[in-house]
């Protein structure tokens, strides 16, 4: 069942929302050639905390940290430990979620992608790419459509681009836990799957990669990573569905 949440729920999670988005943009800023991942998820950590939230994924089934740091290779669930620096070139994902208030607050998640420094055409390709099928997805959301919707919006625009969208992973529903219903497949067929109503709370996350979309899971540091080892790029934000369209509540 997917939960509709009250007029309450959506201004917790509205104001956290916004939480989220800034301080997800401090962490981007903060990306540069040499960085540690270290010093990223304690800028995360810490602003989260400052602003009267918690960090969701820290300690969520034993994850280490609160940010998700992915790099290349690795599609999601990179942990920001131990400290690694940052490499010229690299794609990094940076994963993150609040629950605001602290305590007994509401979740919000969001993801975003970007480059440490100069990167590749082709890498910026799929950096364009993976954000442009998120909003285009968004775009479509309201009252009345069908789940499969956005999932068709999402696969069709990496496809037609020459990319692949991840089978394994899904987006989610979000709000009184971070994974909720519905699973939300990046692929799937128009008007297919359960029909939206207003007060639905979606994390929209498409996970795409430049290669092959199986996965293996590091032995390492326990991230997704692509078999074939090719550059992944993840891109989310937590919508509230409308009778009449959407709010994006990340930004």
């Amino acid at each position: 069942m997917i939960a509709i949440k009250t007029d309450e729920q959506i201004e917790a999670m509205r104001a956290g929302g916004k939480i989220l988005a800034h301080v997800l943009k401090l962490v981007a800023a903060a990306v540069h050639p040499g960085v540690g991942t270290k010093e990223l998820n304690q800028i995360a950590e810490q602003e989260i905390i400052n602003a009267g939230g918690f960090p969701i994924f820290k300690g969520y089934h034993g994850f280490p940290t609160g940010l998700c740091v992915s790099v290349d290779d690795e599609v999601v669930h990179g942990p920001a430990l131990p400290d690694r620096q940052l490499q010229e070139g690299s794609l990094v994902g940076l994963d993150l979620g609040i629950r605001y208030p602290a305590k007994n607050g509401l979740i919000t998640d969001m993801a975003v992608s970007v480059p440490v420094g100069k990167i590749s055409p082709a890498a910026q390709k799929l950096l364009q790419v993976t954000e442009d099928a998120l909003y285009l997805a968004i775009k479509n959301i309201k009252a009345g459509i069908h789940l499969g919707d956005i999932s068709f919006t999402i696969q069709n625009e990496v496809e037609k681009n020459g990319f692949n969208v991840v089978r394994e992973l899904v987006g989610h529903g979000v709000g009184e836990k971070l994974h909720e219903e519905p699973q939300i497949p990046n692929h799937g067929l128009f008007g297919s799957g359960p029909i939206l109503a207003a007060g639905m709370t979606l994390a929209i996350e498409p996970m795409v990669v430049a290669g092959d979309y199986n996965l293996i899971i590091d032995r390492k540091n326990k991230a997704y990573k692509t078999a074939d080892g090719s550059l992944s790029a993840h891109f989310e934000h937590t919508i509230l569905v409308t009778e009449d369209g959407f709010e994006i509540l990340t930004q």
